[in-house]
């Protein structure tokens, strides 16, 4: 391929990432909206003012859009526990994901309850169990904790008690006061599990 040829090929993917991620973003509004059953690529060429035919040349059906809405939600669920990033900004990262988008964390819940291997629902899992084996062996002997259940609760607590408490212990609370509010206890419980 020549240097022009290549140069092109460059400038089309990344209009093609682009687009991609503009779609993607576009699908998650539509389902934060309207629920997971709105979405449809005929609705998604709409909402961007596109035609179909370049919907589907990025997703071949409404499942593959689904498909890859889901695995960017896994993605920015899993982006929180990232420890290149500092740790509040990691929990408000997370509980402001929960509370902004209820029906994508509703499909990812469905999802781990009915058909999912944990690795393909948060791609860091086996990361974070070795992770916490190694803490705990070191910081806690006398005490079995067992390092998948333990992270099972980690995540759980994470990613669905920001959203019950605002929905059933208090719905008048703005999503800042109830994020301030679970980094507060969350850090307190790291604390006295020694993880800080």
């Amino acid at each position: 391929m020549s240097t022009d040829q290549g140069e092109q090929a460059f400038r089309r993917n990344k209009g093609f990432e682009s687009t991609h991620k503009e779609m993607l973003e576009t699908a998650v509004r539509l389902i934060a909206d309207k629920g997971v059953d709105a979405v449809s690529i005929a609705a998604l060429a709409r909402a961007m003012g596109i035609n179909r035919t370049t919907v589907y040349y990025h997703f071949e059906s409404r499942e593959k859009l689904i498909e890859q809405v889901k695995a960017w939600s896994s993605e920015q669920l899993a982006s929180a526990f990232e420890p290149d990033k500092p740790r509040l900004e990691r929990m408000e990262h997370i509980y402001r994901f929960v509370l902004e988008n209820p029906q994508l964390l509703k499909m990812w819940i469905d999802d781990a309850l009915n058909d999912g291997d944990i690795r393909r629902l948060y791609p860091h899992w086996d990361q974070l169990v070795q992770g916490m084996h190694q803490h705990f062996s070191r910081t806690k002997p006398a005490q079995e904790i067992d390092p998948e259940v333990f992270c099972i609760n980690l995540l759980t607590t994470a990613f669905i008690s920001p959203r019950i408490f605002k929905n059933s212990v208090c719905p008048d609370a703005d999503n800042e006061a109830v994020i301030e509010r679970f980094k507060a206890e969350s850090l307190r419980v790291l604390e006295s599990l020694e993880l800080l």
